[in-house]
């Protein structure tokens, strides 16, 4: 190990400091309801008279303000203390429930959630800009192991405890028990949460936060539209293309504005080969984990007649095998590199959803169960080691950006992934019951091919894990071995 890093006071080496115990657990409660209101779909088109498609809206607009506001959030980190930030995103987070808890009408309910996950927006990025900052090279692997347990853990529970919550009562219960724990943690995190470093004064690029809100939220929505059916398809390829035309102009003026001035979003950051590796590897593993939460939950409920709560505890096990695993995972990293563990993570992942192709009507749980569960694994394998890697990549005063990056790519590719497989699912299935197929044939053989483009798509990742090196020094620079 290098003396740097031997040299350097480490009073908590080999502990978790408590600013990041603190934010991990606050990122947990706040990104867990980006997923909490699938299961209540059916309650809310009963209770607040909506269509199905309106009623989608709850979690679709949760994604469109995250992908929309995190840009920002490199920006307004480096402008704030450490309890400033904490303190406006927690309350802002806690604005955002107590309304969608009490919201009379479905608009007030989806203003609620849009507040809600502006909140969110800005946790995650705050949580990895202080964990790199705070968190000594050689114990990064294992505290990002903590992180993976919120950032992807908490998403894959949302479905799980909902179908519990809602066996109790009615959707607004959702917020409710939501507010209390939100409200400890906010209380106990400004308690013993210290300042880390110093707020930076920079001013804001309106054109640029415009052009990043436009470009990724017209991107995120665009994408959402593609599973609504074919009438909605000319509007659906439109606003991606405006979306990502508009992404495009974005990017042309952060070149510009890195030799000039401050950039919204410092894409200097994707010159560091590692960091770009990770953020492609995050790419795709999310994508693909978001297609999977889509389609198993379908299958599930729509095929095979069992309930949301049903689902939700078949689906658990690999929920918590995932969270259970990633501080196992940063251990590991810590002390083996990410070689003997990114390439067996990345092939877990390809032939957990190699499996899924054979999904049928008789397919036994216990397999259902298996293969859900390792890919869970194998996904949380992949996280806690890219986040690891990729942010070591980067010197530090790239840290709020290179995590702005990672949180609205993250978001676009659940988006990419949801419509991707949406998409093939719908055309596969209408094509088959316009030749005369049974209605639930073709939505299985829909889904098959949906799980089939996933497989083709996760080997991609094999490719990109197989690039990356095995770890970073404190630097930044890229260490073989």
């Amino acid at each position: 190990m290098p003396a740097a890093i031997e040299d350097r006071p480490t009073a908590q080496a080999g502990k978790t400091p408590l600013v990041v115990r603190l934010l991990v657990l606050a990122t947990f409660v706040v990104i867990l309801n980006e997923t909490l209101m699938i299961n209540a779909i059916p309650r809310l088109m009963e209770s607040l008279h909506v269509t199905e498609q309106a009623a989608q809206w709850v979690s679709t607009a949760f994604m469109l303000t995250m992908a929309a506001v995190i840009p920002v959030t490199g920006w307004f980190l480096q402008r704030v203390t450490t309890r400033q930030g904490y303190t406006i995103a927690m309350g802002v987070f806690l604005a955002g429930t107590a309304l969608s808890a009490v919201a009379p009408t479905f608009s007030v309910l989806l203003a609620g959630r849009i507040i809600q996950a502006a909140g969110t927006a800005v946790m995650m990025p705050l949580l990895m800009t202080t964990l790199m900052t705070v968190v000594p090279e050689q114990d990064r692997g294992k505290v990002m192991g903590n992180v993976t347990l919120a950032i992807s853990v908490a998403p894959a529970l949302g479905p799980a405890i909902s179908g519990l919550i809602l066996q109790l009562g009615s959707w607004r219960l959702l917020f409710v028990a939501v507010i209390p724990i939100a409200g400890a943690v906010t209380y106990f995190g400004l308690r013993q949460l210290d300042n880390i470093g110093e707020p930076q004064v920079s001013t804001l690029d309106w054109a640029s936060a415009a052009m990043a809100t436009l470009g990724f939220g017209g991107l995120v929505y665009g994408l959402s539209l593609f599973g609504e059916g074919e009438s909605n398809l000319g509007p659906s390829i439109g606003i991606v293309i405006a979306g990502a035309a508009t992404i495009a102009s974005f990017v042309l003026r952060q070149l510009k504005l890195q030799r000039t001035g401050a950039p919204l979003m410092d894409l200097r950051t994707l010159t560091h080969r590692t960091f770009a590796l990770s953020l492609a590897l995050m790419c795709v593993a999310f994508l693909a984990m978001m297609g999977s939460m889509i389609l198993l939950p379908l299958y599930l409920q729509n095929l095979r007649g069992l309930t949301p709560l049903q689902t939700g505890l078949l689906l658990m096990p690999g929920g918590l095998a995932m969270g259970l695993l990633g501080p196992t995972v940063g251990r590991l990293y810590d002390r083996l590199g990410s070689r003997p563990l990114i390439l067996p993570g990345s092939i877990g992942i390809v032939l957990s959803l190699a499996g899924f192709t054979q999904v049928s009507m008789s397919m036994p749980y216990w397999q259902v169960l298996a293969l859900h569960a390792l890919l869970m694994v194998s996904l949380a394998a992949t996280f806690t080691l890219i986040f690891t890697l990729g942010m070591g990549a980067l010197p530090p005063n790239m840290y709020p950006h290179g995590s702005s990056i990672l949180g609205t790519l993250q978001q676009v590719a659940a988006a990419v992934g949801t419509a991707l497989v949406v998409t093939v699912m719908s055309a596969r299935s209408s094509s088959l019951v316009a030749e005369g197929a049974a209605a639930s044939a073709a939505q299985l053989s829909g889904m098959k091919l949906a799980f089939v483009v996933a497989t083709v798509l996760a080997v991609v990742t094999i490719v990109v894990a197989a690039m990356l090196p095995s770890k970073t020094n404190a630097s930044g620079e890229v260490m073989a071995h």
